[in-house]
């Protein structure tokens, strides 16, 4: 399957003025973002703040939204959701949306469908990559999906993402309700995804996690970016360690 060419000097994501209304609710309101290939981008933020709706908007997943997502330097269709998987992007939803009743190797193989309907035959060599990211999953192949532990079923909606083959991937809370011994294997998976290529916009709670493994970050309050800047950077600005780090300020 041949991709499409990437424009070298556009970043791999552009978002700009991106607004979802629910009703007369706006929940997300001209929100932007970039993500440059290569590179690990987060959005932090309280509950409610609007995360999970921009990453559904981003992928094509909400009719609500307007404004301009641009992909490998091109306008993505509005609302083609088919459209962005085949230019190479996947998300592993926060419920990660698994096929219980299936196996393991058969939700990986559901993973390539798009790659193997545009003709590609690699979907062996893409299962091995996989296994070898998450040995667990090869030891677990033939178990159904709804028998794993959190952190297995994590790793699944993992691998089944990477069965694509994504230029970027969007992860939405891939820490949530996982035990921390699996909570630092995710993040261990997730700066190995970005050493092999894979660039990656991640949605996390879990601030302080999240702003060691990315290269930029954002804060998302009330449907609004109010905060920008390298992660580094926004790991010590005192509005964030209050917030959301966990550290009040000094008496």
């Amino acid at each position: 399957m041949t991709r499409p060419q990437v424009d070298a000097t556009a970043p791999l994501l552009a978002v700009e003025n991106l607004c979802v209304s629910y009703g007369k609710v706006e929940a997300l309101h001209e929100a932007r973002l970039r993500v440059e290939t290569g590179t690990i981008v987060t959005v932090i933020g309280p509950n409610g703040a609007g995360k999970t709706t921009m990453l559904s908007a981003i992928m094509g997943l909400l009719a609500r939204s307007r404004g301009e997502v641009r992909f490998l330097g091109e306008a993505a269709p509005a609302l083609d959701v088919e459209y962005m998987v085949a230019r190479g992007m996947g998300l592993v939803p926060e419920s990660r949306a698994l096929f219980g009743e299936l196996s393991v190797a058969d939700n990986l193989l559901l993973g390539a469908f798009a790659r193997h309907r545009a003709g590609a035959r690699d979907h062996a060599e893409s299962m091995e990559r996989v296994f070898g990211i998450f040995p667990r999953l090869r030891e677990r192949r033939d178990q159904q999906a709804g028998t794993l532990s959190g952190g297995e079923r994590q790793m699944l909606a993992l691998g089944r993402a990477l069965m694509a083959r994504p230029r970027l991937l969007l992860l939405d809370e891939p820490s949530l309700g996982l035990a921390p011994l699996i909570v630092k294997e995710i993040f261990r998976v997730i700066m190995e995804l970005k050493r092999s290529g894979v660039s990656i916009l991640l949605v996390e709670q879990n601030a302080r996690a999240a702003l060691q493994v990315a290269d930029y970050g954002y804060v998302l309050e009330n449907g609004e970016i109010a905060l920008e800047g390298a992660a580094a950077d926004l790991a010590h600005d005192p509005r964030v360690a209050e917030s959301y780090l966990g550290l009040g300020r000094e008496q």
